[in-house]
C-alpha cells in the first residue's frame, strides 16, 4: 500500500486552511498513492486557549469534508484527516476517512483529550464515545489493509492501539498536533515506536509543523524502525510503501501477539 502523509500548519481561518489543503493535494498525482493523511485539525487550528472553536466547528457534510471527498477522487485514494465536528454542546475532535469514490467511510472521535502539560482540551472539546476504530483501505490489486485510529494523545494510552490490533488493524495511523516543547519530539517519536514495537504493527503519523507544534511526521515499521520521517517544517510530504509480507515476516520473527497471557485476545483471565 502506497501512503502519503501530508505535513502542514493549520491557521485559525478555515476558508484559509481549505486553500491550504487544496494546494497540498492538488500537488499530488491521481493514481499515485492508496492512503493520504492528514493531521489533527487541519480543517481549523486550536488556536489560543481562549480561541472559540465552537464557532468554527464543521458538520459531516461541511465544506471541510465536501472537499476532501472531491479531492479523494481525483486522487483516487483514501484520505484521512483531522476536523472540529458541530455537536449541539461542546465540538468533537474528529477524523474523517473519505473513500476514493469520495464517500464518507468512517469517523473517529477522539478519545483522550489532551488535558496535560498545562493545556486542557476538555474545556473547548467533548470527549468521543470509548469505541476503537478501524477502517479497510483499498489499494492495488483489489487488496485492502485495516487500517486503525488515533489522534494525538491517544499515543499516551497503549489500550487503545492494542484494542485496534486486536480488532484486525494492520496499520496504526496518528494523525497528529503534537505541540512542541522541551522532550516532546522524543516523546513523539519513543511513542510511535513503543505503539508499533508491543503491537507488531506498522505506525503512520501525519503532524503538524511549524512554530507551535513538533512536525516530523514519520513511519514506524512493524519492529519499530523509523523508516521514514519529515522534518519540523510548515511543508513537508513523507512518503512509503506498506507491504504485507513484511508485516507477515515481522510477526513470525516477534510472536508476541500470540505469546500474550493477558488480555481477552488471550483468553487472558480465564487461562
Amino acid at each position: 500500500m502506497r501512503v502519503a502523509l501530508v505535513q502542514l500548519a493549520a491557521s485559525v481561518d478555515s476558508a484559509a486552511n481549505r486553500e491550504l489543503v487544496t494546494e497540498r493535494l492538488e500537488a499530488l498525482e491521481p493514481g499515485a498513492h492508496d492512503l493520504v493523511v492528514l493531521p489533527e485539525a487541519s480543517m481549523h487550528d486550536f488556536g489560543s486557549p481562549e480561541h472559540d472553536l465552537a464557532s468554527h466547528a464543521e458538520p459531516l457534510d461541511g465544506p471541510f469534508v465536501q472537499l476532501l471527498a472531491e479531492q479523494a477522487r481525483r486522487l483516487r485514494a483514501t484520505i484521512v484527516a483531522g476536523m472540529f465536528e458541530t455537536t449541539d454542546d461542546l465540538p468533537l475532535n474528529t477524523l474523517v476517512v473519505l473513500g476514493p469514490g469520495g464517500d464518507l467511510r468512517a469517523t473517529y472521535r477522539k478519545i483522550h483529550l489532551y488535558d496535560s502539560f498545562g493545556y486542557r482540551e476538555s474545556d473547548r472539546l467533548r470527549a468521543g464515545s470509548i469505541e476503537p476504530v478501524t477502517v479497510d483501505v483499498p489499494h492495488g490489486g483489489g487488496a485492502t489493509t485495516t487500517v486503525g485510529l488515533m489522534t494525538c494523545y491517544d499515543l499516551r494510552f497503549p489500550e487503545l492501539a492494542r484494542a485496534l490490533v486486536d480488532r484486525g488493524a494492520e496499520l496504526l495511523l496518528a494523525p497528529a498536533a503534537w505541540v512542541a516543547g522541551d522532550g516532546k519530539l522524543h516523546h513523539w517519536r519513543t511513542l510511535l515506536a513503543a505503539r508499533a514495537i508491543e503491537n507488531v504493527v506498522p505506525v503512520a503519523a501525519a503532524a503538524q509543523g511549524g512554530d507551535r507544534y513538533t512536525g516530523h511526521s514519520l513511519v514506524v515499521d512493524a519492529l519499530g524502525s523509523i523508516v521514514a520521517e519529515g522534518g519540523a517544517g510548515e511543508d513537508d510530504l513523507v512518503t512509503t510503501r506498506l507491504d504485507a509480507d513484511d508485516l507477515t515476516r515481522a510477526r513470525d520473527v516477534n510472536p508476541s501477539l500470540q505469546n500474550r497471557r493477558m488480555g481477552d485476545a488471550a483468553g487472558g483471565r480465564d487461562a
